[in-house]
């Protein structure tokens, strides 16, 4: 008999699964259905104009071989890649001063978050006015004898990524810095490591967790954004999410624009999938 509670203690407490119906519900309505939908046109076949045959066709993925979709797919890697790097690089030495060495935490992390108080739409559009070609941003870059449009190229695009996707890399590295154990850095130092080599030893390791998931909410959407690039970059160059937005809205081929997506989908939980792999063995060793 004690031998069973002890079980059950380590074990850790119950709960009733009717409690993950909710979630569940809205999982499977708006997330599970709405996928099988898009599964299904990606098999199916267009005649004419618009009308689709439904059946069981690969024809839609095999001509995803073609090397212009795969130039596409790679142009999406890069963008999705540079956006996760950059938001990194920007984003990590932040969340280090807001966890370590700010005063007004709640402030400054309230001036992080208070763009997404905005709509995603008019902050894009605010770029559109930034880097015009008659913007006092250009005219100070002119004067100093840079003279380069920006506008409606893909350096736009890359600006526009970094501004969006900036607080979701911001947020979680945060998270887990504030968390950390600082006097491991400090008892580190006193035994002889450098600041720099302190940092990699001991706090890098330790924000790893946050690092990954700030990684994983900035390249995952990146793989299918679609605003940036058709605003910013006035659509002129193409990428994953408006090459499916294409197929959609202009040449209203639904089965080639559902297969392209599921690759993405596809892609995007293989990734998800790693992730969580990584992080269950993380748990597992305690490391």
């Amino acid at each position: 008999m004690k031998e069973g509670r002890r079980r059950i203690a380590r074990a850790g407490p119950r709960y009733p699964g009717w409690l993950a119906l909710p979630a569940a519900t809205w999982y499977v309505l708006f997330f599970l259905c709405p996928l099988a939908i898009m599964a299904a046109f990606s098999v199916a076949t267009r005649t004419g104009f618009t009308d689709i045959v439904y059946g069981f066709d690969l024809a839609n993925f095999r001509y995803l071989w073609d090397p212009l979709y795969g130039k596409v797919f790679l142009r999406t890697m890069e963008l999705a890649f540079f956006g996760t790097v950059a938001t990194l690089l920007i984003g990590f030495p932040l969340a280090y001063y807001l966890a370590r060495y700010a005063r007004r935490k709640t402030l400054l992390l309230l001036l992080v978050i208070v763009p997404f108080w905005t709509s995603f739409l008019i902050r894009t559009y605010a770029w559109l006015i930034i880097l015009d070609s008659q913007s006092p941003l250009l005219g100070a870059l002119r004067a100093i004898g840079i003279d380069r449009q920006i506008l409606f190229t893909p350096t736009a695009v890359y600006i526009g990524v970094v501004y969006t996707y900036l607080p979701l890399m911001v947020l979680p590295v945060y998270a887990t810095l504030e968390r950390m154990d600082w006097t491991l850095v400090d008892a580190a130092t006193d035994l002889g490591d450098s600041p720099f080599r302190a940092f990699r030893r001991v706090t890098l390791p330790l924000a790893l967790p946050g690092i990954a998931a700030g990684s994983l909410l900035v390249f995952i959407p990146l793989m299918g954004e679609y605003l940036n690039p058709v605003l910013l970059g006035g659509d002129l160059t193409v990428y994953a999410g408006n090459l499916i937005a294409q197929q959609f809205l202009t040449s209203r081929d639904w089965p080639f624009g559902s297969a392209i997506a599921m690759v993405v989908v596809a892609a995007m939980t293989l990734l998800v999938l790693a992730y969580a792999k990584l992080a269950s063995r993380q748990t597992e060793y305690g490391s």
